[in-house]
């Protein structure tokens, strides 16, 4: 059965590759801009309410626990593993496709929330055996009230996922919106207080995370409607939902490398407030508030991936797997899916390293923000994280490729080796880098984990990943986001000559960050442009037949 996106196009093949990929792209990006702007601004709120404090540490962790079951079950390895089996059911027979998915949802619902009771549980445990700690305290509470928050994530992630299949991506990508949009509302009457009451905005912020949870899933459930009935008979299921869980460890180790990460640089950072003032038997050189500085940073260097990194490799998903049985096509589609991800992310680990601070500062700081150490540390973090944003959209692309092609075991091997050499730089670096040694460490794993990809992936396929043509086209790219980053560090430096005619230091960040990027951006525009590189037609270019990414071949949107 053709793809939609190859459909109708009276173009070349080439060329209609080329196109349909690039229209992909800009859907899935278009998709997920609006969730993810969203989540900046509650990112920005939760900030400016709880600052780099401890308080502000307890948040983000809390937090980010039920986040993480959702990055690598919801949206990762689950999707990815699930969907091929629901969309061939749903081709084929219909009433076979309701209910394998009536009994993948309850499977899902029961594990999660099983492992929710005993994560509760055991938080309860030390709540009540360890010695009384405020801080610590506050923190184990904020995770006990947060964690039912991880089924329904999860939950909602599925839903979104079979709507898909059926043709039905924005309900999908709005439901981030009503927990952005609840977190912001809760928290907007405390940016007001003059020393407003930041245990019981935490609090508060936590039972609204559940409440929005709970409108996710019936906003889901409600829009799903029209194209499933949920059954109790599971006639015909045993099969597919064996391959399923066949699947769904490999995949999400493969897929789940920089949430596990994250993971581990949380507990890292955390251990000032969870374990105490000592490691090793040698002063901690964390403190209470590097959790906030890390949490908070690492979403800005995550915007361009979600965007535009994971965008890519989710719409060269299906392609690849299109052409896993032609080793032409599939080199071919590999290294367009390389350069487009490099075309966007070298350029954007350049201008955020260049803008870095000015970005900070206009996001994180004022109020009741960061102060000034924080947001010197954040910069030294986000440094640490963007030298790699490039690899980390490659690693996207890399590890579907491997899946594609049917193995999910050589990106699992690759991902626990990266894992245990992030966790072993983590401990080199953290003693003189502080928190951005978890940032560095994380990036010199990721960037080993891209080489071995690349390098297994050029043995396995016996072609060579990077031929003469994408050699070229890398170094051209070097070139352009090198002249690029001479543009906007210019731009900068004229600013910082210029008189100051502005004391209004929140301002003068946010003119400088405006002219920087506008600057950067309409530079390597113009450069591209100019030079008519093939990536920027690929992007610009119409698919032929809909530019809109099936749902039966790729996994779901990423959404924050």
């Amino acid at each position: 059965m053709p793809h939609p996106l190859d459909a109708g196009d009276p173009t070349p093949p080439r060329a209609s590759k080329h196109a349909s990929l690039g229209a992909a792209v800009r859907v899935v990006s278009l998709l997920t801009i609006g969730s993810r702007l969203g989540g900046l601004v509650r990112d920005v709120v939760t900030v400016r309410l709880f600052g780099d404090t401890w308080i502000g540490s307890a948040f983000a962790a809390a937090f980010s626990a039920p986040n993480l079951f959702r990055r690598l079950f919801g949206e990762g390895a689950l999707s990815a593993a699930f969907l091929p089996e629901y969309t061939a059911l749903d081709r084929d027979d219909p009433e076979a496709a309701r209910r394998f998915a009536s009994r993948s949802m309850r499977w899902l619902v029961g594990v999660t929330g099983a492992l929710t009771v005993v994560i509760e549980l055991v938080l309860l445990l030390l709540l009540f055996t360890l010695t009384p700690d405020p801080e610590r305290d506050l923190s184990l509470r904020l995770v006990l009230v947060m964690m039912p928050f991880m089924p329904m994530v999860c939950a909602t992630a599925i839903l979104s996922a079979m709507l898909q299949t059926h043709g039905k991506f924005a309900p999908g990508a709005a439901a981030p919106i009503l927990l952005n949009f609840g977190l912001v509302l809760a928290a907007a009457p405390f940016l007001f207080h003059p020393s407003p009451d930041r245990i019981f905005a935490a609090y508060l912020l936590s039972f609204a995370t559940l409440i929005t949870g709970a409108l996710q899933v019936m906003w889901t459930l409600a829009a799903l409607r029209p194209s499933i009935r949920w059954t109790r008979d599971t006639t015909g299921t045993l099969a597919p939902m064996r391959r399923l869980g066949k699947r769904f460890v490999p995949v999400v180790i493969g897929l789940g490398t920089i949430q596990l990460n994250s993971a581990i640089d949380t507990l890292i950072a955390m251990w000032p407030l969870w374990v105490g003032p000592t490691m090793f038997g040698l002063a901690c050189p964390l403190d209470d508030a590097s959790n906030a500085i890390l949490t908070y940073t690492q979403r800005l260097y995550q915007f361009p991936l979600g965007v535009f990194g994971i965008a890519v490799a989710t719409a060269a998903f299906p392609m690849l797997s299109r052409a896993a049985k032609d080793p032409v096509a599939f080199a071919d589609t590999l290294r367009r899916s390389m350069r487009l991800s490099l075309f966007i992310g070298i350029p954007a680990s350049l201008g955020l390293i260049l803008v870095r601070h000015d970005l900070i500062a206009v996001l994180f700081t004022g109020g009741s923000g960061f102060s000034a150490s924080g947001a010197a540390r954040s910069a030294s973090v986000l440094l640490g994280y963007c030298v790699a944003i490039w690899a980390y959209s490659l690693n996207h692309v890399s590890t579907r490729a491997f899946y594609a092609r049917g193995d999910t075991r050589t990106p699992m091997k690759v991902a626990i080796a990266a894992v245990l050499l992030n966790l072993v730089l983590n401990f080199a670096f953290i003693w003189q880098l502080r928190e951005a040694g978890l940032a560095w460490a994380t990036a010199s794993s990721a960037m080993a984990q891209c080489l071995a990809l690349l390098w297994i992936q050029a043995r396995h396929t016996h072609r060579d990943t990077l031929d003469r043509a994408t050699i070229m086209a890398i170094a051209r790219i070097l070139a352009l986001a090198a002249l690029m980053a001479a543009v906007t560090w210019g731009t900068l430096l004229l600013l910082g000559l210029a008189p100051r005619w502005n004391t209004n230091p929140w301002l003068w960040h946010l003119i400088r960050l405006l002219a920087g990027v506008s600057a950067g951006g309409l530079s390597y525009l113009a450069l591209t442009r100019s030079l008519r590189c093939p990536e920027l037609s690929w992007l610009l270019a119409r698919g032929g037949g809909g530019a809109r990414p099936s749902a039966s071949d790729s996994d779901t949107l990423p959404v924050d």
